[in-house]
């Protein structure tokens, strides 16, 4: 399954913010996300949290034999796996190009820069030596895997208790945790990969890509360094090319970023070596936040607002005070009313009342003073005549439609005739039928 790809206007909006040096989570150019390690209950068990990036590495040992070439050191291997679950971009079962860059940028951090002494893995020279395995899951994926890969395996590897093992003459013994204490890798260094982004074809640099960035980007350079400040690998990709300056001013940067980050390391083992001694509880179900209702919790950005606090003060400032005095609603129709804030409530019944009675008064008036004539009475009665619709000639039951300026004696007598019509009407209609 492929991913969504980045509509134009998304692609746009990205560049431009960059220009403007800002981001989509409210980060600065050199910035990190949060950044979380938790050590699972068996040793060796690891989770790392970059923003929404989330690692899971676990360590394991085997007694194998040893290479040919190198007989008296121990074997590390890393796999790295990218599953569907953590993106809909990652195939099951297929390696794809980033899975293998990321397994070769692993091993070139972690094996190639010696950080393990693996002569101390050798238990018989030239027949049993201690296989290291160290498997990384990617959990979700939301950008800069390499970083988080690599906290995670570094943590997890100093954070693992290799069984004890005893010789007797050719026989080998491998005592279990609860006969003699594991022990610890020994461990030079920590090396730690730092990503940095490049935009406009290396105009722009961020630290840590986020999952967006990164499909906008032009370029990648992944360093490894420890926190003594010794480059243990570089990788550049996406074609791009960079200037002397750049590099070294990156490398500047990655040795901040890995003192930090292997402080923040060497306190979480201290804090779980701590909990373990103590006999607290541990693990990843103690680690994580005790919430109820987590379904509507969001994460508000901090973005800077100074801006914005300013135009809105001036726009308060230009707009005009409003009056005191509130409308008074609007009735568009008899009947009917108009509701808000700060109106008063009100279905126009009061005046539609007023209305009636000063016409009545009127007409009673206009009833005193006119007597009307013959020709007037024909005239009323032809207009009557024209304005009322008469919907069903049923003798039990007359419907009308009134029309405006229609008086009720007047309908009264008119509904007397029509009456007195269809009477004669049916009377008729019998008359004929005994004819027949």
């Amino acid at each position: 399954m492929k991913d969504t790809p980045l509509s134009n206007c998304e692609r746009q909006f990205l560049l431009k913010a960059i220009e403007e040096k800002k981001r989509l989570d409210g980060r600065q150019t050199y910035d990190y996300r949060n950044i979380k390690i938790t050590f699972g209950t068996d040793y060796g068990c690891c989770i790392v949290d970059i923003g929404k990036t989330r690692v899971l590495a676990q360590v394991s040992c085997d007694l194998v034999a040893p290479k040919d070439n190198r007989p008296t050191e121990g074997i590390l291997f890393f796999n790295l796996e990218l599953s569907p679950m953590a993106s809909p971009a990652f195939e099951s079962n297929r390696q794809s190009e980033l899975l293998v860059k990321l397994n070769r940028l692993l091993e070139r951090c972690l094996r190639n820069s010696k950080c393990i002494d693996t002569e101390s893995l050798c238990v018989v020279s030239g027949e049993k030596v201690w296989q290291i395995r160290v498997d990384v899951h990617v959990l979700n994926h939301d950008g800069n895997i390499m970083d988080a890969a690599s906290i995670a395996a570094i943590a997890a590897l100093s954070h693992f208790r290799r069984p004890d093992v005893g010789i007797q003459g050719e026989e080998v013994t491998v005592y279990t945790p609860e006969e003699r204490d594991p022990i610890p890798l020994s461990i030079y260094h920590m090396p730690i990969c730092v990503s940095f982004s490049f935009f406009q074809q290396g105009t722009y640099l961020l630290v840590d890509p986020c999952e967006r960035e990164e499909r906008v980007m032009d370029g990648l350079l992944v360093i490894a360094m420890n926190k003594h400040r010794e480059i243990c690998s570089i990788q550049s990709s996406g074609g791009i090319m960079l200037l002397k300056e750049q590099v070294l001013r990156c490398s500047k940067i990655a040795s901040v970023k890995v003192a930090e980050i292997t402080e923040l390391i060497s306190k979480a083992l201290e804090n779980d070596k701590k909990v373990r001694k103590e006999g607290g509880k541990f693990g990843y179900v103690e680690s994580m936040p005790k919430e109820r209702i987590t379904a509507l919790k969001t994460e508000v950005a901090p973005v800077e607002t100074t801006d914005i606090e300013m135009k809105a003060k001036d726009i308060v400032c230009r707009t005009e005070a409003p009056s005191e005095n509130m409308p008074s609603p609007v009735v568009h129709a008899p009947g009917t009313g108009q509701l808000g804030e700060g109106l008063q409530d009100s279905w126009g019944l009061e005046e539609l009342d007023e209305l009636e009675d000063d016409l009545g008064e009127e007409e009673e008036e206009q009833g005193i003073r006119e007597q009307p004539t013959e020709e007037g009475k024909n005239a009323t009665k032809g207009k009557y005549k024209r304005e009322v619709v008469v919907i069903s000639d049923s003798e039990e039951e007359e419907v009308v439609i009134l029309h405006k300026g229609t008086q009720v004696k007047d309908l009264k007598k008119q509904a007397a005739q029509s009456n007195q019509s269809a009477t004669a009407a049916s009377k008729k209609r019998k008359k004929k039928k005994q004819a027949f």
